[in-house]
């Protein structure tokens, strides 16, 4: 097996965990920003995390602020790192962040964040820009990190998920 294949699965792994962290800490922030009282949090990325407000003021506030923090921080925290790697997580993030919210659409369950975000008052139109916006940019650099990890010459992989980015 290549050498390539092992950092970059475990990158997915970290990926999905960064994501669903992030997501479901800025649902935390943004209740406890509007004064809404925790209840109950699961946080755990081999669960389906959640959090619950009661009262929660400002579900509007606290529902948006999953996803927006969620696909944010981690594209901050890459800036901040400037590591191809963490380029790769940052990517991930706002595609799946936007992808959730599109598959919640499409499937309609109320526990998850996009009927609750129309069911606040999100107009659908807004729901649509963050999904195309995410998806978009995040498939984009998400692609492009991919390619950069998995090319075959070691000279790039050791450049691209190991070293500061150039």
């Amino acid at each position: 097996m290549n050498n390539r294949y092992v950092p970059f699965g475990l990158l997915l792994i970290a990926s999905w965990g960064v994501m669903t962290f992030t997501h479901e800490a800025g649902h935390i922030v943004g209740g406890w920003a509007c004064g809404g009282t925790l209840q109950e949090a699961r946080i755990l990325p081999w669960e389906l995390p959640y959090s619950i407000f009661d009262p929660d003021p400002q579900p509007l506030v606290t529902l948006w602020c999953g996803p927006i923090l969620g696909a944010m921080v981690p594209i901050v925290m890459a800036a901040v790192v400037r590591r191809q790697w963490a380029w790769l997580i940052a990517h991930f993030c706002p595609l799946a962040n936007g992808s959730y919210l599109a598959i919640a659409w499409l499937t309609g369950d109320r526990l998850l964040d996009t009927p609750k975000l129309l069911a606040s008052g999100t107009h659908p139109a807004t729901i649509a820009a963050y999904c195309s916006l995410t998806i978009g940019f995040g498939y984009i650099g998400f692609r492009r990190q991919c390619i950069r990890c998995l090319a075959p010459s070691p000279t790039v992989v050791k450049q691209s998920c190991g070293k500061p980015a150039t």
